[in-house]
Order: C-alpha cells, then sequence, then structure tokens
C-alpha cells in the first residue's frame, strides 16, 4: 500500500497545490510530478478521460510522485468503487449538498467498519491481491486503504453552504471543496467567482471549517486568487486545469512572437 503524501502533507498543516486533468496522454501528469505539484486531480466529471485512461493516469503519477485524485461525475456507489480499485489515493465527489450524501460518499469510499465499500482484492488497489487481506492482522488492505484514502467533498451551491455545519458531522470527510463556479450559479450569477456574494459564502464555509478544526479546498484560476484563499486558511488549493494552463501560456508565446 503506497502512503499517500498529499493526506499527511495536509493534516500536518501544510498547504497542497495541484491541477485538474483533462488530457489522457499520461506524459501531462509526469510533467506536473516533475514541475513538484502535489497532486492532480483526474477530471472523469468534465472531459473525455475513461476508466482504462485514469489507470494509466495513475500509474504515471506514481512513477513521478505525485498524488493520484480522481474526481467522478456523481455520488454513486459504482463510481467511486471503479476510480478507488484501479488505485486512485483520493477522491472527489461533486454536489454534495446534505449530511446523507456525505454519509453514502464515505460509504461508498471506506471498508468496513468505517464504510460499506465494495470488497474485491483482484484489483489494482489491492496489488491484483498480493497485498494481505486477513482483517484480524494488524497490517491488512482494508485497514490501510481506509487509512491512505483521501476523501474530498464538493460544497458548491447553497444548499451545501447552508448545511455546512451538518455535513461536517461525517468525520470521515477529509476536505470540504469549495467549487467557486458552480456556487456563482447557485447564487445567480454564473462565472463571477470573484463576487463579494460568492466570496461571503465562501468566507462562510471557511469560517465554520476552522471552528471544527476541518481542512478546507478550492479552486483557483490564478496565482493572485491562489494566494489570498491560503491566507483565508485553505489548504488544499487546485490550482487551473492541464488545458487552460496549455492554451494560457500558448497564447503569450504566440502573442509575444507576434509582436
Amino acid at each position: 500500500m503506497r502512503r499517500n503524501t498529499l493526506k499527511e502533507k495536509l493534516y500536518n498543516g501544510e498547504v497542497a497545490y495541484g491541477p485538474f486533468l483533462k488530457i489522457t496522454d499520461p506524459a501531462v501528469i509526469e510533467i506536473f510530478g516533475h514541475a513538484n505539484f502535489d497532486f492532480a486531480i483526474i477530471d472523469m466529471e468534465h472531459g473525455p478521460i475513461s476508466v482504462e485512461s485514469a489507470q494509466n493516469l495513475i500509474r504515471a503519477a506514481e512513477i513521478v510522485g505525485i498524488t493520484p485524485v480522481i474526481r467522478v461525475s456523481s455520488n454513486e456507489d459504482s463510481k467511486i468503487l471503479r476510480a478507488l480499485d484501479i488505485g486512485a489515493q483520493g477522491i472527489e465527489v461533486p454536489q454534495i449538498n446534505t449530511k446523507e450524501a456525505a454519509q453514502n460518499l464515505v460509504n461508498a469510499a471506506r471498508f468496513s467498519p468505517k464504510g460499506e465499500r465494495g470488497v474485491c482484492c483482484n484489483v489494482r488497489s489491492a496489488d491484483y491481491s498480493k497485498i494481505n487481506q486477513d482483517s484480524n492482522l494488524k497490517n491488512n488492505y482494508f485497514k490501510e486503504t481506509n487509512e491512505e484514502t483521501l476523501i474530498i467533498a464538493h460544497i458548491e451551491g447553497l444548499e451545501g453552504v447552508n448545511n455546512i455545519e451538518k455535513i461536517m458531522e461525517i468525520d470521515s470527510i477529509d476536505v470540504l471543496f469549495i467549487g467557486p463556479y458552480d456556487l456563482s450559479q447557485s447564487l445567480g450569477i454564473p462565472g463571477q467567482v470573484n463576487d463579494k456574494r460568492v466570496e461571503n459564502k465562501m468566507q462562510e464555509i471557511i469560517d465554520k471549517a476552522e471552528a471544527q478544526n476541518k481542512i478546507v479546498g478550492t479552486y483557483v484560476d490564478d496565482i493572485e486568487t491562489a494566494k489570498k484563499w491560503m491566507n483565508k486558511g485553505v489548504k488544499f488549493i487546485a490550482y487551473s486545469v492541464d488545458v487552460a494552463i496549455l492554451f494560457e501560456k500558448s497564447l503569450e508565446i504566440a502573442s509575444q512572437l507576434k509582436e
């Protein structure tokens, strides 16, 4: 079982950074690893990434020592299970708006006694049955997996904001991830992520999470915004997307060459 360095870093109170991925070529996640990002979020909610492609991206992440997280498209047991079975060290689930939804996420991502994750030891996450399966022993697949898996719940709508204190009652949620774009849409101002109405709701979550010693994450598009939220206590910073990073740098180079 591989040690989850991202989870360790977050629980040590450190800030971690990483981009979202939509490109299926493993070279991209290798580049982000060599660039010293802490994690990469393999995006299976938006974009073309399949389970097979995600598995190869995870292999590439392990080679360069960057923590692979998968964002699934919905809070469904089978989608969470497949992402974890192929070796994701973190699971990120959108639209967690209630305590019940948070509990469902935990049940799908943790083995008993902490959850009800489906059991199969002939999968990649168990080294294809190499890892000890005897739950009577101190070190076993189920215990180690529960300890190492990072669970990230998206709070990205008014319902989730209003229920944040109830959601935080589910102890096994590791990171409360604020989705600013979906939150802006929930407020009727889609895309206006720097609007005070969005920022005030984000700060409300941060304040309540801080009072309960919970880790908060969010998405940012630029360095200035990343530093702003980091200074407000956000520890898990998802910085942009591979395609956006490629586009912005390409645009900058092409514009300068054509001046």
